[in-house]
């Protein structure tokens, strides 16, 4: 008898992190992310390919924005969308200044903001747009409701 396994079956979920500039990487249970991260794809009918998160300064954001977009300021995230017809895939650069920042501007828990700013990109790659007309509250529906079955254990003591 033999098995035969096509890429579908086979798990091909791969989440990498990286910093660059001047952070200190989050202290985050890698497992548990990536099961939610899964998890909220699964929801909108997509698997997860690769991924990888750019933990980075406001500076090093900024020169990307430049570099990339030919934007001329600061954001909490710029995603970098690598999707194929099978799985979601792409690298998200945020900014631990700016998210850091908009927590305490909202009167918010860093430690949730950045997983607000996490599924956002992954949003984006699962194809929720938030520039247009009624667009945002569309997104941010999806965020809470991917915030609202985030797993108590994504941050390490």
């Amino acid at each position: 008898m033999s098995l035969r396994f096509s890429k579908d079956t086979i798990a091909m979920t791969e989440i990498n992190y990286m910093t660059q500039g001047n952070v200190v990487m989050p202290r985050l249970n890698e497992v548990g992310v990536q099961d939610w991260i899964v998890k909220v794809a699964a929801t909108l009918g997509q698997k997860v390919g690769c991924l990888t998160y750019v933990f980075c300064d406001d500076e090093y954001i900024l020169d990307t924005n430049r570099q990339f977009l030919g934007h001329d300021y600061y954001t909490d995230i710029i995603t970098f969308d690598y999707t194929n017809s099978r799985h979601i895939a792409g690298d998200m650069v945020i900014s631990l200044d700016t998210v850091r920042s908009n927590a305490e501007m909202l009167g918010g828990v860093y430690e949730i903001e950045l997983m607000r700013v996490m599924i956002h990109g992954v949003l984006h790659l699962c194809g929720i747009n938030d520039k247009g007309p009624g667009e945002r509250e569309i997104m941010e529906k999806h965020e809470n409701a991917a915030l609202s079955i985030l797993p108590n254990n994504v941050f390490l003591k």
